[in-house]
């Protein structure tokens, strides 16, 4: 016969005993796998169930993204500084890098939204989701794997020695992406408003980090990319893949260290805060 657990509630807060609560946390990280896998497949089946083309729709984003600015950069339409590659390969590169960071901004969100009547239901470790959300972003960069390879044999790009590094800097923007997208779940949870502006926010600040062109070294735009957290986040892992020397790395690992640091106590709010949005949901 298996040994029962309880569960004790207590108004005592979680925060006056730290040290039980980091090993509960990582328990319920740990004890969430086998959940978090059903819910994976479930959300995967769910989202191409319906769908045609089905996940050929996940090279659409990137594509749409870049091949505009390549035709006008090929037509003279607009001048770009010269790139370490050619500009085809840099465009797409980079637009494939952001739109991991982007998966990973949208997944928490939209991962804990889909499971909302559930949540209201069923007492569950809320981990399982984010693991869900985690396995979705990650699933996405696996199949546009594809296309990164098949865009380095276009151009006839022969990957350096730092591409062993390349997963390193697809970490990183999943972990920054997992940071904004924690932090910003519970709002989106009980306010439409944040999801619905969430693709309008990262639009507008593609265009602001070097992804579809160089870092700028003069005005008001070098000073905007200095300050841009995501532009060492996106050159280190295109310059890792492509180029392979870089001028970013120092605040690359700063930004990362930052990022991972944040990420650990957006789940400390982010698990703290379920249980009351929750009940007011279910309300």
């Amino acid at each position: 016969m298996s040994e029962l657990t309880w569960t004790v509630y207590t108004p005592e807060s979680p925060l006056r005993q730290p040290g039980r609560l980091a090993r509960r946390m990582i328990r319920d990280l740990f004890d969430s796998r086998e959940l978090a896998w059903r819910l994976f497949v479930r959300d995967i089946s769910a989202q191409y169930r319906q769908s045609i083309l089905g996940y050929v729709w996940v090279f659409v984003p990137p594509l749409v993204a870049s091949l505009p600015f390549v035709y006008l950069n090929a037509q003279g339409i607009v001048r770009l500084e010269a790139t370490p590659i050619p500009y085809g390969a840099y465009a797409i590169v980079g637009t494939i890098i952001w739109q991991v960071f982007v998966d990973a901004v949208n997944a928490p969100l939209r991962t804990v939204s889909a499971a909302r009547s559930m949540l209201t239901r069923v007492n569950l470790r809320h981990e399982a989701i984010i693991l869900s959300a985690l396995a979705q972003v990650v699933l996405g960069f696996l199949v546009r794997l594809a296309l990164l390879i098949g865009v380095l044999a276009w151009f006839r790009i022969m990957p350096p020695i730092t591409a062993l590094l390349f997963p390193v800097g697809i970490l990183s923007l999943i972990l920054s992406g997992f940071l904004i997208g924690i932090v910003l779940t519970p709002l989106g949870i009980l306010y439409g408003d944040v999801q619905q502006a969430l693709p309008v926010a990262t639009t507008f600040l593609m265009f602001l980090t070097p992804i579809l062109y160089p870092a700028p070294e003069t005005g008001i735009a070098k000073t905007v990319a200095q300050f841009n957290p995501l532009t060492p986040l996106v050159t280190v892992t295109r310059d890792w893949l492509a180029v392979g020397s870089t001028a970013h790395l120092t605040a690359f690992i700063v930004t990362t260290t930052l990022a991972l640091i944040c990420l650990l106590g957006g789940w400390l709010a982010m698990r703290l805060a379920m249980p009351h949005l929750i009940a007011r949901i279910g309300s």
